[in-house]
């Protein structure tokens, strides 16, 4: 599966608007920013149509293990960031044709 990356979306956009790239990237920045700011301010933030992302609160455990050293750790209650997706996207996804895996792979 490919990538999109920050620069790919500011070149579409400088694109499709005529809009110069750093006044799209300043943009996309502060939009990256008022999100992280909104999110940790336990905000749920709604995108009409795309969807909503929301922070939820992750129980800890006291005997995790950290998958890299194989130790047990403790871990905190803590926050993570859930995405769910709008209606338009959900339906735009949905009519994406799925390529069938050959018996080979």
């Amino acid at each position: 599966m490919e990538k999109t990356k920050k620069i790919d979306l500011i070149e579409c956009i400088n694109k499709k608007t005529g809009i110069e790239k750093k006044t799209i990237s300043i943009v996309l920045d502060e939009l990256f920013e008022e999100t992280k700011k909104s999110l940790s301010e336990k905000k749920i933030i709604e995108l009409r149509g795309f969807g909503s992302f929301e922070p939820k609160e992750r129980k800890g455990k006291t005997n995790a293990r950290n998958p890299r050293t194989g130790k047990l750790v403790s871990v905190k209650n803590h926050y993570v960031v859930s995405f769910r997706a709008g209606k338009e996207l959900k339906q735009l996804m949905l009519d994406i044709p799925v390529q069938e895996k050959s018996s080979d792979e």
